[in-house]
C-alpha cells in the first residue's frame, strides 16, 4: 500500500511532468516563430538587394516607380503572410495548451480526490454515521471539485480564443 508521501509525490511527479510540457510547447512554438522571421528577413533583404540593382541600372522614372511598386507589394505580401503563418503557429498552441491544461485540471482533480479517498479509508472510523458524513462530505467535495475544474476549462478556452471570446465555426 502506498504511503501518503508516495501518494504526495506522485501527485508532484505529474505536475512537473506537465509543467515541463508546457515548457517545451512553448519553446517549439517560439523556435518556429524566430524560424519563420530569419527566413521572410532573410528573403526580404536578398530581394532588396536586387531590387537596388535593378534600379541602379534604370533610366527611366516610370520604369523605376513600376520597380519601386512591385518591391513594395511583394515586401507587404511576404509580411501579411508572415504575419499570417504567426498567427497559425500561436492559435495551434493554444489549443495544445487548452488541451493540455484541460487534462490536467480533470485528472490531476481525479487524482487528489483518490488519495483523499484512500487517506481517509485507511482511518480507523468505526461509527457508521460518521462513516456516512465522511462519505457524503467527499460526495460533495468530489461534486464542487468537478464544478471548478468544469469552471477553469471554459475559461480557459475563452481566454485563448481570439478576442477573449468562445467562436463557433
Amino acid at each position: 500500500m502506498a504511503t501518503k508521501q508516495d501518494q504526495i509525490n506522485e501527485l508532484q511527479k505529474k505536475n512537473l511532468e506537465a509543467a515541463v510540457r508546457l515548457a517545451q510547447m512553448s519553446i517549439e512554438n517560439s523556435q518556429r516563430i524566430m524560424e519563420l522571421q530569419v527566413a521572410v528577413a532573410k528573403s526580404l533583404f536578398e530581394e532588396g538587394v536586387e531590387n537596388a540593382k535593378a534600379l541602379s541600372s534604370v533610366k527611366d522614372p516610370k520604369q523605376a516607380i513600376e520597380l519601386r511598386t512591385q518591391y513594395a507589394q511583394s515586401t507587404t505580401e511576404k509580411m501579411l503572410s508572415c504575419a499570417r503563418e504567426m498567427a497559425e503557429l500561436t492559435n495551434r498552441t493554444q489549443a495544445e495548451v487548452g488541451k493540455l491544461v484541460g487534462e490536467q485540471l480533470s485528472t490531476g482533480g481525479k487524482d487528489m480526490f483518490e488519495a483523499m479517498q484512500k487517506m481517509f479509508t485507511g482511518m480507523p472510523i468505526t461509527d457508521q454515521n460518521a462513516m456516512t458524513a465522511l462519505q457524503t462530505a467527499m460526495d460533495t467535495t468530489r461534486s464542487a471539485f468537478e464544478q471548478m475544474t468544469r469552471a477553469s476549462s471554459e475559461a480557459f478556452q475563452m481566454f485563448t480564443q481570439p478576442g477573449g471570446t468562445k467562436t463557433k465555426k
